[in-house]
């Protein structure tokens, strides 16, 4: 209807030049336009009148927030029972504390701003909650044949040169969640590396999806990938007369030759699995050079906080005369120092015995 006016009001226009009468005409009904024009949209916007019916699946009026970085309060979906994905073992289960898929009337920019990508929300965030959404990253798979031609089964990754990697090439999500290694020594959580976005200039899904509109920029701080992917770092270690791969014979690929005594409060955080790690490294260097050195992508060296020792040396060498003493708080986790003291009086013992029955075979 809005369109025929229109059509009228121009083509009075066009039959009113140089004809003042019908010129005043004109004008009277684009006056009346407006009038009508903001009376339908008033209606329209009215709480009282009645919504047009809305196709299946077809997507709702964007939620447009104003301030950027801010996120409106969006309903959340019931907790009914739903099927969640297990990242240690892959399985499916039932839970009936979380919500596995968001409103069904909730489109894609409104999940973008849901609380849940934002601070205090995404600190909060359980695996099951994010893969609701994303379940796609672990559903994923590495290409049989590369662009290039080289095939996948006929070539190694660069993951796959280390002993303690097993198993064929996976994609990034499943090395770091549902791989033998993962499931072994990680305990991963989404929130470990992703700590929410700003919607306005971040990308929130794959380059590859082919929406690129917004800029590109990291999702995930790279101090977090540097924390199991960056260089080996010799000149924290004396003695090391370079890279442990020039050395590691020397040693017998054993770190705990030197590592049983020195710097023993170690990987006290919530993404790793402590004591596996330590039986892993008892078994072979390569677990313990894999995240320090042996996988890395980085030509720089994480600064690992000093934690206190039993033990410890009061001098305080040059290298670590800036470096933290604690954990980043969102990844400490509980340690007994007086456990810590036990094991390591154990260790010593048992080197001494060793010892003693090393002079008494000599003899």
């Amino acid at each position: 209807m809005i369109s025929s006016i229109i059509s009228i009001i121009c083509i009075i226009s066009i039959i009113s030049i140089g004809k003042p009468g019908l010129h005043k005409q004109a004008g009277r009904l684009f006056i009346g336009l407006i009038f009508v024009l903001t009376a339908l949209d008033a209606h329209a916007q009215s709480p009282d009148s009645p919504a047009a019916p809305r196709a299946p699946g077809a997507p709702t009026k964007p939620v447009l927030s104003p301030i950027i970085g801010k996120a409106p309060v969006i309903p959340r979906a019931p907790k009914t029972p739903q099927k969640t994905i297990n990242t240690k073992s892959g399985n499916t289960s039932e839970s009936s504390s979380v919500s596995q898929s968001p409103p069904e009337d909730m489109d894609q920019h409104q999940a973008r701003w849901d609380p849940i990508h934002f601070k205090p929300e995404i600190d909060k965030a359980t695996n099951e909650q994010c893969l609701g959404c994303h379940a796609d990253v672990l559903k994923d798979r590495v290409l049989d044949q590369s662009p290039a031609g080289v095939k996948a089964n006929e070539a190694l990754a660069w993951y796959q040169t280390l002993d303690t990697y097993e198993g064929k090439q996976l994609s990034f999500h499943q090395r770091h969640f549902t791989s033998k290694l993962a499931k072994e020594l990680m305990d991963l959580k989404c929130n470990t590396c992703h700590q929410g976005h700003d919607p306005g200039v971040e990308l929130s899904y794959l380059v590859q999806s082919g929406q690129v509109k917004q800029k590109i920029r990291k999702l995930v701080d790279p101090d977090i990938c540097l924390m199991c992917h960056g260089k080996f770092d010799a000149k924290t270690m004396p003695g090391l007369a370079g890279d442990w791969v020039q050395v590691r014979d020397t040693y017998k690929n054993d770190c705990l030759v030197c590592h049983e005594l020195f710097r023993t409060n170690r990987h006290q955080v919530n993404y790793l699995n402590p004591d596996a790690i330590e039986k892993a490294g008892e078994k072979s260097g390569d677990s313990c050079y894999g995240c320090h050195g042996g996988r890395a992508w980085y030509r720089t060296s994480y600064p690992y906080p000093r934690h206190k020792w039993p033990g410890m040396s009061l001098l305080e060498p040059d290298w670590a005369k800036k470096r933290p003493t604690e954990s980043d708080a969102r990844f400490l986790q509980g340690f007994d120092p007086f456990k810590e003291k036990k094991r390591i009086q154990k260790q010593i013992m048992q080197k001494l015995e060793e010892i003693e029955v090393l002079k008494d075979s000599m003899k």
